[in-house]
């Protein structure tokens, strides 16, 4: 059976809201480091460097964030282990002259800190850790898979800091849980894309000119177009594998263009055969959107 695709379209705009930095190990799994440290530079404690990567779609009613990055509420000690850079997602979109209050909805692939720590911030920034958190975005809906939000409730993860109380608390009261493939908004839907959690969706639109698949940490960057090259921290590594390669599959061969959530350079890729036609494939870096 064939999807119908909504007409409705956005404007969008790629977001970058905060580099940092992961264990190179932990980034490509079972990976050799002798192999992976051919695709990315590593520093001198093993850390491979990544981006934060969001959207804003704009369809002059609803101003729709996609993704919140990792946001303000980290001490120096948390700031030096993971190579944070002094920036969030509010910054980023202070830069186009967007408020957070005017974002009228937040939709999350996961609840991972990188992902959802930039939904809340500190009641009084100036007292730091002691100061209370709120909603980084005042009216604004949150919207996840109902699995995911349980498993964040429950710390259900391969990581036991990931999903943190100070990001959730806060906004539990705005979450929209949904159950599943769902049309949430006139134009995005939500698909369920399970292996690095249980309840990771991706997220897919269009503006018009090209249809978009945002699949959070299925391929967080071009060098995890590799089938094998998943994370440590995936809940089930063979079933990423398996949601990667359909996620693949489906964009190459319907022409959609696949956002990457954490390549530090390109944001937005197409999807493509090898040139040598081989099997598998190469994500070339779009220029513009």
């Amino acid at each position: 059976m064939t999807e119908q695709r909504s007409t409705n379209t956005f404007k969008t705009e790629a977001l970058r809201t905060g580099r940092f930095r992961l264990d190179g190990g932990g980034m490509f799994g079972i990976i050799p480091q002798a192999l992976w440290s051919k695709w990315v530079e590593r520093d001198e404690a093993n850390r491979v460097g990544l981006q934060c990567n969001a959207m804003l779609l704009q369809d002059g009613e609803r101003r729709i964030l996609i993704e919140s990055g990792y946001g303000e509420k980290w001490n120096e000690k948390d700031r030096s282990i993971f190579g944070m850079e002094d920036r969030t997602a509010v910054d980023a979109l202070a830069e186009i002259g967007i408020e957070p209050d005017q974002i009228t909805d937040v939709i999350l692939t996961h609840l991972h800190f990188d992902h959802a720590g930039g939904i809340t911030r500190w009641s009084d920034p100036k007292r730091g850790d002691d100061g209370g958190f709120e909603p980084t975005f005042p009216k604004a809906r949150i919207i996840v898979q109902a699995r995911e939000w349980e498993d964040a409730l429950a710390n259900r993860s391969t990581m036991t800091k990931t999903y943190l109380e100070s990001h959730l608390k806060p906004i539990a009261d705005r979450i929209v849980a949904v159950d599943g493939m769902s049309e949430i908004l006139a134009g995005v839907t939500v698909r369920p894309v399970p292996g690095h959690t249980w309840g990771q969706q991706a997220i897919e639109w269009s503006d018009g000119k090209h249809e978009y698949v945002f699949p959070g940490d299925v391929c967080p960057t071009r060098a995890h177009v590799h089938p094998s090259a998943s994370t440590a921290y995936d809940v089930e590594p063979w079933t990423n594998m398996n949601t990667k390669q359909a996620v693949l599959n489906r964009c190459r061969e319907e022409g959609r263009l696949l956002v990457l959530g954490h390549d530090p350079d390109s944001p937005v890729v197409r999807c493509v055969g090898r040139p040598d036609g081989g099997r598998g494939h190469v994500l070339e870096p779009m220029e513009s959107i």
